[in-house]
């Protein structure tokens, strides 16, 4: 029977991150794939008022398979864009 992967097995998923995001209810690479960068953002803000541009693109980056300074121009914008708007 295979384990299944962890968090932190994902790109940019550290031990902090990955405890946010078990607090917020996505306990695995698959249920933050079905979730979405962004929702799962929400849910860790729901948890961490504090959290950061740099964990909404962490999370990108984790769900495209890929370290986040590697995220597009256009996707780092379009993240930004957002983080704007649920911080108001």
């Amino acid at each position: 029977m295979e384990a299944t992967p962890k968090l932190e097995s994902l790109p940019n998923i550290g031990h902090t991150l990955a405890d946010l995001l078990r607090e917020a209810g996505i306990i695995s690479p698959d249920d933050l794939y079905k979730t979405g960068a962004t929702q799962a953002f929400l849910r860790i803000k729901a948890v961490d008022s504090d959290a950061c541009l740099s964990k909404l693109c962490a999370l990108e980056g984790a769900v495209e398979g890929i370290r986040w300074h590697n995220l597009s121009s256009e996707k780092k914008a379009e993240l930004k864009h957002f983080f704007k708007l649920v911080n108001k």
